[in-house]
């Protein structure tokens, strides 16, 4: 099972604040520890929704919505998609984000937590085994 984990942003991060090196200590060490575990797919950072867009769909409408957004507490602030066997497993690495060693951004702070859908999910179909040609989807 893959699972994206989700670090919320906030004010700071929204205002391009770089995190400590306190914290970028912290993060490399919690990293680390996934990567050893072997469940690590990828993870990142992300720029100030500032530096963002938006497209917004309605019919055959598109409308550019340049950033920065208003709702912080909605926005991310950086990702980690990890596979393990199960959602309790996942829950477990989440709540071992190092938030208690943030001095910069205080020490709260929100994981969210989404399973990613697997291409064996959508049945067979044209569309999926195009996506599969396609390097699209498949475990690593």
């Amino acid at each position: 099972m893959r699972f994206m984990m989700m670090i919320k942003a906030n004010k700071d991060t929204e205002a391009g604040v770089m995190p400590s090196e306190r914290v970028l200590a912290a993060m490399g060490k919690y990293n680390e520890e996934l990567l050893k575990a072997g469940v690590l797919l990828d993870a990142s950072g992300l720029q100030a929704s500032s530096k963002g867009a938006r497209v917004k769909f309605s019919g055959s409408k598109r409308t550019l919505i340049d950033g920065p957004f208003a709702e912080t507490k909605e926005l991310i602030a950086g990702f980690w998609i990890i596979q393990v066997k199960s959602k309790a497993e996942a829950i477990e690495w989440a709540k071992r984000v190092p938030f208690d060693a943030d001095d910069q951004y205080g020490a709260e702070g929100e994981i969210e937590l989404r399973q990613l859908f697997e291409m064996e999910d959508f049945g067979p179909s044209d569309a999926v085994d195009q996506m599969r040609e396609l390097g699209i989807g498949e475990k690593k």
